[in-house]
């Protein structure tokens, strides 16, 4: 049991099910609804503070936390979040920030300013993270699942030393000094990951990431957006080693597919036995998810979890097209009432394929 979610040893283990793409009694589905009465904690008036200010942090964390009821397998969840460059921020980038994200400055002008690219355990931003993380832990304990800050490695992290569009250049104009890149990202990432797997555990059974699911062994959503960039014959080459040694070290792991420009390598990533989801982003303003029905398909068919996020009034579809076995759905609702309501009818849908 968890202090935010009374129901927690019964939602791991559909959780444990759906990894096995196997169902209990339903289809996953997780639903939040704000509770009524809502605290809200009062932001910094300084940008930078709202992120890097761990007291306001972890008051709205906590804000956030109390005030979310979680149906389903939906759970309360703290990761440190410094936005999708934190990791560069590690190697030597500085990190900018705005309302809702924050991004890397490039710093590798020329390849030959590479070797200067390392872990520093003095760097800020890992000390922040590393401290938003222990912090958290101390104050979520019992009563959230901690979860990993997000660590975009391979690609993204060359990408954000280096620009994307002028790494898109170098895969044809330098290709051994991007391999020699990607090899050194690789190291580090696997440092970084068990480092802070090894700092969770003291806190949490099991670990979570921004992706809110939950395993009690080693997994992380994999992911590389640069590929939408690229061609299949580039990710084969410059992408696809680092990628297969994650999963390859991971207990489990779930790829975020990210728009329809990463769509012509879905293929490739059906490929790779041991990757066990795929979490489907269409983008924004997107359209219904009906129209993505062909392609939710094809993954399951290639024997892939899937993750999704709908809308309520999409289940019904959904449920009619899709298996429910290693099928996740992520939704919302306005009331605590309409989310129960929607477990419910997730339930009925299930029995009555």
């Amino acid at each position: 049991m968890l202090t935010y979610k009374e129901d927690w040893g019964t939602a791991k283990q559909r959780l444990l099910a759906w990894w096995d793409r196997e169902i209990i009694d339903r289809v996953v589905i997780q639903v939040t609804a704000p509770r009524p009465g809502r605290r809200v904690v009062t932001p910094p008036d300084d940008l930078v503070r709202r992120w890097t200010d761990v007291d306001y942090v972890l008051d709205a964390a906590e804000a956030r936390l109390e005030g979310t009821y979680y149906a389903g397998e939906s759970f309360p969840c703290y990761w440190p979040n410094l936005g999708p460059d934190v990791f560069a921020g590690y190697l030597g980038c500085e990190i900018q920030f705005g309302e809702n994200t924050s991004w890397s400055v490039p710093f590798v002008k020329e390849w030959w300013q590479f070797p200067c690219v390392q872990f520093d355990r003095q760097n800020r931003w890992w000390e922040l993270t590393q401290l938003m993380l222990e912090r958290g832990g101390e104050r979520f304990q019992g009563k959230a699942i901690l979860g990993f800050t997000d660590i975009h490695g391979g690609g993204d992290a060359v990408a954000a030393l280096r620009d994307p569009q002028t790494l898109a250049l170098d895969l044809v104009d330098h290709p051994e000094e991007v391999l020699m890149a990607m090899e050194c990202v690789e190291s580090i990432w696997f440092d970084v990951y068990a480092e802070q797997l090894d700092l969770i555990r003291q806190y949490s059974a099991g670990a979570s990431t921004w992706m809110n699911l939950w395993h009690p062994g080693k997994w992380y959503p994999v992911s590389c957006d640069f590929i939408c960039m690229i061609s299949p014959a580039m990710v084969e080459k410059f992408i696809l080693p680092e990628l297969l040694a994650e999963i390859s070290y991971l207990d489990r792991s779930i790829f975020h597919l990210d728009g329809p420009g990463a769509l012509k390598h879905l293929d490739a990533l059906l490929a790779i036995d041991k990757l066990g989801a795929i979490q489907w982003v269409p983008g924004a303003n997107s359209g219904p998810i009906a129209q993505w029905f062909p392609i939710l398909k094809r993954i399951q068919a290639a024997g892939k979890g899937l993750q999704i996020h709908i809308e309520p009034r999409e289940l019904e579809s959904v449920m009619e097209t899709l298996r429910p076995e290693g099928l996740c759905i992520c939704t919302g609702a306005s009331t605590i009432e309409e989310a129960d309501a929607l477990v419910q009818r997730a339930k009925a849908l299930t029995h009555a394929r």
